[in-house]
């Protein structure tokens, strides 16, 4: 059995108890070359306090005595750096500082947190440092006396920053509407700028070695860097690429591991490691196109952890722990120019395209990234719900949706959105289900109307087309608990619009069906006709209007191409729904099944 270090991130502890360990040290000596303080930044959940721990195990003074039960047996054992076990360690994590209350709250919870770090380094190294005095009021103080008491007995400090943006991102996704906070926190000589012109005079003074700093976005680094600009940033480096997550080498190897100790057969292999690609694959840290796209680890041991427990997947893809990931897409929804950007990320056909990420995200730049998208979309990128999926002729970075779970996500807040009212929600949900079971479309398509297109005004007929109405529906009917819904998906060269097949630990519930569906819009001034005229006629009749049938039957025509592929390969022709759907602008909704 293996055991998955799920919601670990100690290394000590892992390596001691025997869980799983990805080997990623061949790195450390490249980051000691890198530089002396160093930035590295990567979305929530994909292991960057393990990180942290491993280099403090691996450069702590105490911990030499079990260096080789720690790290013999992985590359860096085999290959140390003249650096290990010199150094005392002092981490301090972020995330522990509370982002509530007013900015002499959040500053008494980030002194409390320093204080009690303090307290805890003196009892560590009591064999070779002095206690120094803990000011309670005057955290900065106490940290000062700690680097005088280091300095006394000959040693120096590696200092290690976890999620070093934690409480102020915080502040700023729940402060939408008022930025007050967030300006009192960074602007001027706010206490996080205060804090690392400390640490920059220290290091420079000798006292402090080494730091190294993570954090998931650069939202604040333009602020903290202005007084403690000598770091360097690796976050986008190639050779980091890999630093954390997972290989797709990596997940071949254990997922075959865990079929065997199931006694599975090994025909099975190829379906679940696609599905496990679908979901959790697609992240890539750096601008070269060769770099292999990663894997979320807690993702990936989510889904591991519970196959080698139940021998089935999770019935739920999307991991608690990942869940608040919405809260991200959420904060841009709400911006002014937001949902645009958010409907312009779904369209596959039109990747999002920038020349360069945006990586200062100043006081003084918060009207830039609430209203410019350049700013929305590298934000996103860097809370992980977008990656970079190509590069351009001229070096431009296309950006898109890395996988299944960070889709779902967005169609959730897309949903969230539409349909803000929970008792909406669940008759959606019900007709959703319905339609599953029956291929009826009527009951969705007749609350589409009524509900959904009403609340579309005016203006959206402007930019109205198939992708409105493929969203529309791809926001209705989303579901991964039974379903693998593909936008685009491609099938001989060509791209369906809609695929929903059901998944393959779902497969023996028969009611359920798979489907292709494909979209044609039809404009009011194609039909000829106003809103209210195409209200008042008949599905009936509207599908008799020359123009209905020519879009009609081009949908068939691409849907039959799709069965013959889709048949072959899924071995259940009786199960396959193609549907060709014509929307008649924000009215009317005409369809057929072949």
């Amino acid at each position: 059995m293996i055991r998955f270090p799920y919601g670990i991130s100690d290394f000590h502890r892992i390596r001691t108890e025997n869980h799983l360990y990805l080997d990623r040290t061949a790195h450390i000596a490249e980051l000691e070359e890198a530089g002396q303080q160093l930035i590295f930044l990567r979305p929530r959940r994909f292991g960057k306090s393990l990180l942290l721990s491993t280099l403090a195990n691996y450069y702590d003074v105490n911990t030499a005595p079990e260096f080789e039960v720690l790290f013999g047996d992985l590359a860096v054992g085999r290959q140390p750096t003249p650096e290990r076990n010199r150094y005392l360690i002092l981490r301090w994590d972020f995330s522990k500082v509370s982002s509530q209350g007013n900015i002499g709250q959040i500053k008494q919870s980030l002194f409390h947190h320093i204080n009690r770090v303090a307290e805890g380094f003196y009892s560590r190294y009591a064999a070779v440092v002095a206690p120094g005095t803990v000011f309670e009021n005057d955290a900065l103080a106490t940290f000062e006396a700690l680097l005088n008491a280091v300095t006394g007995s000959g040693h120096q400090v590696y200092l290690l920053i976890d999620e070093y943006d934690n409480f102020a991102n915080e502040v700023l996704v729940h402060d939408v509407r008022d930025t007050n906070r967030y300006h009192d926190l960074l602007e001027g000589e706010g206490i996080l700028k205060t804090l690392f012109k400390v640490i920059k005079g220290s290091a420079s003074e000798g006292k402090i070695a080494r730091v190294f700093i993570t954090g998931v976005s650069p939202l604040v680094l333009s602020d903290v860097t202005s007084g403690y600009n000598v770091a360097t940033n690796v976050y986008f480096d190639p050779r980091f690429n890999q630093l954390c997550g997972v290989t797709q080498a990596e997940v071949t190897d254990l997922m075959t591991q865990v079929l065997c100790g199931c006694g599975q057969d090994a025909a099975q292999l190829p379906i679940l490691l696609d599905t496990i690609k679908q979901f959790y694959n697609g992240y890539r840290f750096c601008g070269k196109a060769d770099k292999a796209l990663l894997y979320n680890p807690t993702l990936c041991f989510y889904f591991l952890r519970h196959y080698q427990r139940e021998c089935t997947t999770p019935r739920q893809m999307l991991d608690a722990n990942l869940a608040m990931d919405a809260g991200r897409i959420r904060y841009i929804a709400t911006l002014p120019a937001g949902a645009a950007v958010i409907e312009q990320i779904l369209d596959e056909q039109n990747p999002v395209s920038l020349d360069y990420l945006e990586d200062r995200f100043g006081v003084e730049k918060l009207h830039d990234l609430q209203t410019d998208p350049r700013y929305m979309v590298s934000l996103l990128y860097f809370f992980g719900v977008l990656t970079i999926t190509a590069i351009g002729e001229l070096g431009e970075l296309e950006l898109g949706v890395p996988n299944r779970v960070i889709h779902s996500l967005y169609l959730e807040e897309l949903r969230r959105e539409m349909l803000p009212n929970p008792q909406d929600q669940q008759a959606v949900a019900a007709l959703a289900k319905r339609f599953y079971q029956t291929a009826e479309l009527q009951p969705l398509a007749d609350y589409l109307e009524t509900t959904c297109f009403a609340a579309f005004s005016n203006r959206d007929y402007a930019w109205s087309n198939e992708l409105t109405i493929k969203t529309a529906f791809m926001t209705l009917l989303f579901n991964d608990i039974y379903y693998l819904m593909d936008s685009e998906a491609a099938v001989q060269r060509r791209y369906t619009d809609l695929l929903m097949i059901v998944r393959s630990g779902m497969r023996q519930h028969q009611t359920l069906k798979d489907f292709v569906l494909e979209f044609k819009y039809l404009s009011l001034g194609d039909v000829g006709m106003s809103g209210g005229q195409v209200r008042q006629q008949s599905r009936e009749a509207l599908a008799q209007l020359p123009v209905v049938q020519v879009a009609l039957q081009a949908a068939q025509a691409q849907l039959r191409a799709y069965r013959q592929v889709l048949d072959a390969k899924y071995q259940e022709p009786q199960r396959l729904y193609c549907i060709a759907v014509v929307a008649l602008g924000f009215e009317r909704l005409v369809w057929q099944t072949v």
